[in-house]
């Protein structure tokens, strides 16, 4: 895998605002599809056979190795089950809450990364990450606030929910250097699957094909923003260095409120776009604080 030599390459930082872009059309479409009849247990079934057979194929075509490194097995199973959570939980979320709350909700996840790292990094909080944290949760709390008789708490704990399974895949990943990233993929989505049928089954909320037929517009978007998306990152990160990627990542909410906007026909208050103006301004400052972080702070959902 070619290593980043500028943070600021032009295809890098191309690919990488493509699939920020994706991530954000994705989550609007999936609330779509929801709307339509398409819930997010049975769509995120299907875009991880999809991923898994890509992922194989290229695995095979670049003869890349496919083994799990001596001693990272367990991380590895718990980056497949935090990547599950993520994606059951974000793309579920948009089924019983707006969009833009959700995506706002969901960029919390390098707050709570700062807030764990002295208990899993034994890093210390400093008082500009205490006051990025601050900045943050204050912004959540805008964004919600002006709205929460309105929110199905349902949604919120999703999305809350998928926000905690990304900082745990956030340290995980970390922790497995010596692991191809491609096999790290396809491992990862091997274990998404049995959980997001398991998690389908017990709800009673997984679906055959058919189900996919009552949006299908809307679940190819979400699928092909997700599956496009996802590989553009792996091409993205090989080219960039990871506070260009970080940076470059945080236009996802944005993008996802620009488009529920126009395709929800979601309003956004003066309050709510100040509030997640701050949310991002905060990862922002967050992600330049974390120069020396040898992972950069990027979801899989």
């Amino acid at each position: 895998m070619t290593k980043p030599s500028s943070p600021l390459s032009p295809a890098g930082s191309l690919f990488a605002l493509g699939s920020a872009a994706l991530y954000g059309l994705n989550i609007v479409f999936a609330r779509v599809a929801a709307l339509e009849g398409a819930n997010g247990p049975t769509i995120v079934v299907y875009r991880v056979l999809l991923m898994l057979a890509l992922m194989g194929v290229a695995l095979g075509f670049l003869r890349r190795p496919l083994a799990v490194a001596r001693g990272e097995g367990f991380p590895i199973v718990v980056f497949g089950l935090s990547t599950a959570m993520l994606g059951l939980c974000y793309v579920s979320s948009v089924a019983f809450i707006p969009v833009t709350v959700a995506a706002v909700i969901f960029y919390a996840y390098p707050v709570l990364i700062v807030l764990a790292s002295p208990f899993v990094e034994k890093t210390r909080l400093t008082l500009p990450l205490m006051a990025v944290v601050l900045a943050a949760l204050t912004g959540v709390v805008l964004v919600v606030g002006p709205v929460f008789d309105g929110l199905d708490w349902r949604g919120v704990a999703m999305a809350f929910g998928a926000a905690i399974a990304c900082a745990v895949q956030f340290f995980v990943a970390a922790r497995t250097p010596r692991t191809d990233p491609l096999a790290k993929v396809f491992w990862g989505h091997v274990i998404v699957l049995p959980t997001a049928l398991l998690v389908g089954v017990v709800t009673g909320q997984l679906g055959g094909p058919a189900m996919l037929a009552l949006a299908p517009f809307a679940v190819f978007v979400t699928v092909a923003g997700y599956v496009v998306g996802f590989l553009l990152q792996i091409a993205a990160l090989a080219r960039i260095a990871p506070v260009a990627a970080g940076i470059i990542y945080c236009l996802e909410p944005v993008v996802a409120a620009l488009i529920s906007v126009a395709v929800l026909g979601e309003a956004l208050t003066p309050v709510q776009a100040a509030g997640g103006l701050l949310v991002l301004a905060a990862i922002v400052a967050n992600i330049i604080l974390e120069r020396s972080r040898k992972t950069p702070l990027v979801p899989t959902d």
